[in-house]
């Protein structure tokens, strides 16, 4: 009873008139976000931390979640029309989608898209409804020295959240842990690491680091590429509505993408990406004609985007269980709420359930706003990709210098924002990515202090944690997640020596 009394209470403030107009407009800029290519659900959210802190929690999460699920929408807009991946998890949308357009059967390729999307998109949301609580109320058990193994078991395995060079990586998330120290010691009240500077003293601001990680530094990228114009393929309106025997190849599909995207998305990484990927290669083993495939097959399509769509969903369980954020768009969710004073984890739903049931509730309106949203405006969403960068790189930029400052209404904000843009390219043209340096400031803090605190539990004596039963489990994975690290680190050293 209590859970479909929590669902409509969270129908009944989803649809206020404020929580509507945030929740389209979430949407709606998460489908520009996925059309245009380099910019992505991570920098777009980011951008946009600002902007929510005028809002109250409950709507700036509707907000940011709205984006991060309706740039899995809006990327497979490019990939059937223009061959571009608007967002990398639409990159298998490409093989079979615009060989679709091709053909001439670019609205078949677009509805199914938009109908795998959503349907997928609303059967996670029903499996983040029924697993988070209950995996919440387990989390419930933890005391200090659980927080401090699953915070170091986040960080180990969060540590590759976008795949990659496992050093590089590590290097990344330390970098994040020691910036998470600087400011006052919340357990001896010493001010530590601030340089000399006063503005320091609370600690460093999530929203410029991740601004300047994520937003500048991708405006960088994109200035110092060669713009090249792209031919969109047209599509006639009435074609975005195909008869029932051109999508009907495509249910299966939609249900085997759905189901093989949900667990996926619940793992750490690029899920949405994985799960697509997965989703296609499964597609191409069930099909009696499976050399059919990159030659605009439909299944080709139905079965990634549901895939991707499911696991962003997904995604969203570790973040309100555990606290702990799985992929880059969710690590900008959670210091989204931790800005509003809000910490996601086993306490997050118990006392903040009106924001969690409310988010719930937003999210079947979203995924229904999307699919109606996308199949009519196709085309002008896709025409957006021939914005000049000298036009659209200034306004976001000026947005983004606007919002640092506007955080504390001080300059030192925008020093940092510039900061780490320039740091977050130079990571970049390295071949570092900024998101595990995220990860490490995120968790760092609960990393520290549980230990701290759990140190003081157990009187100092750290074997004391492997008493406890959860705690030694966490350790164990930790340690077994470290040594699998070490063994694909030294395995790919000696295959570059040996090649």
């Amino acid at each position: 009873m209590d859970f479909t009394q929590n669902l409509l209470n969270g129908f009944a403030l989803a649809f206020s008139l404020e929580n509507l107009g945030i929740c389209f407009l979430g949407t709606l800029i998460g489908t520009v976000t996925g059309v245009l290519p380099g910019i992505g659900p991570t920098a777009a959210m980011a951008l946009l931390i600002p902007v929510s802190f005028g809002l109250p929690p409950t709507a700036s999460l509707i907000l940011l979640a709205g984006i991060y699920y309706g740039a899995m929408y809006g990327g497979s807009t490019t990939s059937i029309l223009l061959n571009i991946p608007g967002e990398a998890a639409s990159v298998v949308t490409c093989i079979d989608g615009y060989q679709m357009a091709k053909k001439g059967k670019a609205g078949t390729a677009l509805a199914v898209a938009a109908i795998g999307s959503w349907a997928a998109g609303t059967a996670a949301v029903i499996g983040v409804m029924l697993f988070a609580p209950p995996l919440a109320r387990f989390a419930l058990l933890f005391g200090p020295p659980e927080y401090f193994s699953i915070a170091l078991l986040g960080l180990l395995v969060l540590s590759n959240l976008s795949g990659g060079s496992f050093s590089r990586s590590s290097l990344a998330m330390v970098l994040g842990l020691m910036l998470s120290t600087m400011g006052i010691d919340l357990m001896s009240g010493l001010t530590r690491f601030t340089l000399g500077f006063v503005e320091l003293s609370d600690g460093i601001e999530f929203a410029p680091v991740i601004m300047g990680l994520f937003g500048l530094s991708e405006v960088f990228q994109v200035i110092t590429s060669v713009e090249k114009p792209s031919e969109v393929l047209k599509v006639k309106f009435r074609e975005l509505y195909p008869k029932f025997r051109e999508l009907k190849p495509a249910f299966g599909a939609m249900i085997r993408g759905t189901l093989i995207g949900f667990p996926v998305g619940l793992l750490p990484g690029p899920s949405g990406t994985l799960s697509s990927f997965a989703a296609y290669r499964l597609e191409k083993t069930f099909s009696k004609k499976p050399e059919e495939f990159g030659t605009g097959v439909i299944q080709g399509v139905a079965g990634p985007e549901s895939a991707n769509n499911s696991a962003t969903t997904a995604s969203l369980i570790p973040l309100f269980a555990l606290g702990l954020p799985f992929a880059p768009p969710v690590a900008i969710l959670l210091s989204g709420l931790m800005i509003h004073g809000i910490s996601p984890g086993p306490f997050f739903i118990r006392d903040h359930g009106n924001v969690f049931w409310t988010v719930i509730a937003s999210m079947y309106l979203g995924n229904l706003m999307l699919m109606i949203l996308n199949l009519p405006l196709v085309g002008v969403f896709a025409s957006l990709i021939k914005t000049p960068p000298r036009i659209l790189m200034p306004i976001i930029t000026a947005l983004m210098f606007v919002g640092a400052y506007s955080i504390n209404a001080r300059m030192f904000d925008v020093v940092i924002l510039l900061s780490f843009g320039l740091f977050g390219f130079l990571m970049k043209k390295c071949g570092f990515e900024p998101a595990p340096l995220i990860i490490g400031l995120i968790l760092g803090k609960i990393f520290e202090e549980s230990l701290r605190q759990g140190l003081n539990v157990v009187d100092g004596n750290l074997w004391l944690f492997f008493s406890r039963p959860i705690t030694a489990i966490l350790m164990c994975l930790s340690l077994a997640v470290f040594l699998w690290g070490l063994y694909k680190w030294h395995a790919g050293r000696k295959l570059s020596r040996n090649s």
